[in-house]
């Protein structure tokens, strides 16, 4: 290995302006090491994740249930720590079934801004299929920006000679 190469330790001491003068091999390498070092990261939290869920579910549930709840944070007591156990509620609510309850609230005279956001979103290809009459309709309404630019960085294939 080479002993030039920089090593993550000494990459975190770098500015971004001195980790651009850096070949671009080794940031090929370092860019490989931060995934390994990552998905290394993702194991250990999801199996550690997973072991306080076999440990403590049972119980969390049990605490849940006493206090007339499905879902919510409950402590734990173990030991000298306290384990907060949460279990979210995941809301989903059903598109058409709100759209039919906006109607009756319409129908009430009422104005259903003041019950709920409403937001109409565009997926950008179904804008794109549009025919232009209809894109010229929405285009006031519409706002590019750009996102955060992203990098790979790949060994180039090599043409047989």
């Amino acid at each position: 290995m080479n002993s030039n190469r920089v090593t993550l330790a000494q990459l975190r001491e770098l500015t971004a302006e001195q980790a651009a003068s850096l070949p671009v091999d080794q940031i090929a390498m370092l860019l490989e090491e931060v995934a390994d070092q990552k998905a290394s990261l993702k194991h250990c939290d999801d199996l550690l994740n997973g072991a306080l869920n076999y440990r403590y579910s049972q119980q969390a549930s049990l605490l849940r249930k006493a206090a007339g709840k499905n879902t919510g944070t409950v402590s734990i007591t173990d030991g000298d720590f306290v384990v907060k156990a949460d279990l979210p509620a995941k809301v989903e609510w059903d598109q058409d079934k709100l759209v039919e309850a906006l109607k009756v609230i319409r129908s009430w005279n009422e104005e259903p801004k003041d019950y709920v956001a409403i937001e109409v979103k565009v997926s950008e290809s179904r804008y794109k299929a549009w025919p232009p009459v209809i894109q010229k309709l929405f285009e006031p309404a519409r706002t590019v920006a750009a996102g955060r630019p992203t990098y790979k960085v790949e060994r180039a294939k090599r043409r047989a000679a």
